[in-house]
């Protein structure tokens, strides 16, 4: 089955990766005073931005689930590595796991009986399986 690419979710990912991109080259970010809070906030910050990421690929390769995932992940990998010039920063393998947690998490919300009655009401999707 041959499927479309999307411009418009392409462009949105585009979008949003430069978003990612940006905070990613902020040599300081604000901080949260208590330090276990302060993680908390960054590393579901971190899983959520992967998530739209995900989905927004996901959207814009015709639901290929698995292509979205790679693009997301290996955009994680460049991302760290990115961080690795910017002073004040570190690139963290860690990182890459809590952002892949967070395209898996979106990949099982859009694959969950909500996800797809939403997706279904919203987008008026008919078929969201992915591959």
């Amino acid at each position: 089955m041959l499927r479309k690419f999307h411009l418009h979710y392409t462009l949105f990912a585009l979008f949003w990766m430069a978003l990612i991109f940006w905070f990613s080259d902020q040599p300081k970010l604000f901080y949260l005073p208590d330090s276990l809070l302060d993680t908390l906030f960054k590393k579901s910050a971190h899983a959520f931005a992967y998530g739209v990421l995900w989905f927004l690929w996901w959207r814009a390769t015709g639901h290929r689930t698995w292509m979205a995932l790679a693009i997301t992940v290996l955009y994680a990998m460049s991302d760290e590595y990115h961080q690795t010039f910017v002073p004040g920063r570190h690139g963290q393998l860690f990182d890459v796991g809590v952002d892949t947690f967070g395209a898996l998490l979106a990949i099982a919300i859009t694959r969950s009986p909500w996800g797809k009655r939403v997706s279904s009401a919203f987008w008026g999707d008919q078929d969201i399986r992915g591959d």
